[in-house]
């Protein structure tokens, strides 16, 4: 149950689960985008180094999300939201999203922006759901990608 998952700051050994939870989120569109996706090949150890990531951790202490999310111009850049399988379809992405939310707007951000890939067609009816608009579709670094964003109200409307 996502009620049960605390989200916090991911840590040095945090790595390994890290880039398990990738490969374990990801390896299904290999076969549909012809090689492994960006996400599943980042170097998390540096990431996380850099103070960029923040992981779901269910209560036996296991790693069932990350998110990957840093300032970049006048947004909040989401480099990388994974959910575990066996943690999917219990709100947390939605979870994760929020605190991304709330993250922007402690740095007095107004928008959150990501991207995915085009072939990853859950995801493209995920973040629209979530209030995110599709604001671009380009081919970049070998991969065709859709860019959203999301304007973030003021908390006080």
């Amino acid at each position: 149950m996502s009620a049960d998952i605390t989200i916090r700051k991911a840590e040095a050994d945090h790595a390994r689960e890290v880039e398990a939870c990738a490969r374990a989120a990801y390896e299904k569109f290999v076969p549909l985008i012809g090689r492994e996706p960006a996400p599943m090949v980042a170097d998390f150890a540096r990431q996380i180094a850099r103070g960029i990531v923040e992981i779901a951790v269910d209560p036996a202490g296991r790693v069932a999300g990350f998110m990957v999310r840093y300032p970049r111009g006048a947004h909040l850049h989401i480099e990388n939201l994974a959910i575990h399988p066996a943690f999917q379809g219990q709100g947390l992405g939605t979870r994760l999203l929020r605190r991304a939310e709330d993250t922007a707007r402690e740095l007095g951000l107004t928008t959150l922006e990501l991207y995915t890939n085009a072939k990853m067609s859950e995801a493209l009816a995920f973040y629209p759901a979530r209030g995110f608009v599709e604001i671009d579709r380009r081919w970049e670094a070998g991969f065709d990608r859709v860019y959203f964003r999301k304007d973030l109200p003021d908390r006080t409307s």
